[in-house]
């Protein structure tokens, strides 16, 4: 009796997925925001079963994905039912909310790469590519539109511009897709962890923003990302030096991160307004001397545990 229900309950998440594929695929405005809740049928399941049920579910998922989509199907199915497994066994284990986003953005940037492979190989599609040719395109009519103006001069400095951007995003590709596929999770997870809820997922709570304690092997890593770039000098354009600088800058962002939760754990501690904390992050991005002294916070939380000298004693 209840393998036959688990059976039923495994049917009908297959046909709730198969539902929103074909919208996600064929019907392109709407289908954009049903893509977030694709995982959801996917963590009901691996919440409430064992490995080997999950493993069926997920073939029979790759199975139904090619018949819907073809390859689009199973590049959705690799970005978002592989991800929405791992959140719900996650879940069924306990584990804390910060690891399972930390887990579930690493299994979806896999799938990015994977489905950007295979878009290019067998689609002949490139995106970065179409994204220069767009960029080119659009920096040609500026020139067109500064000659009829009478302002040639300017031209120089618009293709110098257009050159460094086009540097900037080929180097930094890396961290924007690791960044992406960060903020992703986090809106999925926003969007259908209040729905799992209501299908008997037990999903724990985010903790409070100030409390937030990221690993401290982070310093150590971008201690060593830092070390490497002093000492060896790699030369733009070699992939030693694509590596570093996208390591360092990944890095730099979760210790900014670390710093803006000990400067609004720092505070509630002293009962200041929350709404200075917010002005000084809106400051932070806006003028680089408070962004490194905010960075050095988070470094001194990270490598000395800072907010312990300042905790309220009961």
């Amino acid at each position: 009796m209840k393998d036959v229900r688990k059976l039923t309950e495994g049917a009908i998440l297959l046909a709730a997925f198969a539902a929103l594929l074909l919208i996600s695929i064929y019907v392109p405005v709407v289908g954009a925001i049903v893509n977030l809740v694709l995982p959801l049928p996917f963590i009901i399941f691996a919440f409430k079963n064992n490995l080997k049920l999950i493993a069926a579910f997920v073939a029979a998922a790759i199975f139904i994905s090619f018949i819907a989509g073809s390859l689009m199907g199973l590049g959705f199915m690799l970005i978002y039912g592989l991800a929405g497994v791992l959140i719900g066994y996650l879940l069924q284990k306990g584990k804390s909310r910060t690891f399972i986003l930390i887990a579930s953005s690493l299994t979806i940037l896999v799938g990015l790469i994977s489905m950007y492979a295979v878009v290019v190989s067998f689609m002949k599609i490139d995106i970065i590519h179409e994204l220069t040719v767009a960029i080119n395109e659009s920096v040609k009519n500026s020139e067109e539109m500064l000659k009829a103006m009478g302002r040639e001069s300017e031209i120089a400095q618009l293709k110098e511009k257009n050159a460094l951007m086009l540097k900037q995003i080929s180097l930094l590709l890396p961290s924007a897709l690791i960044f992406s596929s960060i903020l992703f999770t986090f809106i999925i997870q926003w969007v259908c962890f209040p729905i799992a809820k209501r299908f008997g997922v037990n999903v724990q709570p985010w903790g409070h923003f100030r409390n937030l304690a990221l690993p401290k092997s982070l310093l150590w890593y971008y201690l060593i990302a830092l070390g490497a770039m002093l000492l060896f000098h790699p030369e733009e354009g070699t992939y030693i030096y694509s590596v570093l600088i996208n390591a360092r800058s990944v890095l730099e962002t979760f210790i900014l991160l670390q710093g803006v939760a000990l400067l609004f754990f720092l505070f509630h501690q002293r009962s200041i307004a929350k709404g200075l904390g917010v002005f000084v992050v809106i400051l932070t991005f806006m003028i680089p001397l408070v962004r490194y002294i905010i960075m050095l916070l988070g470094i001194t939380d990270l490598g000395f545990n800072f907010r312990k000298q300042f905790e309220k004693k009961e």
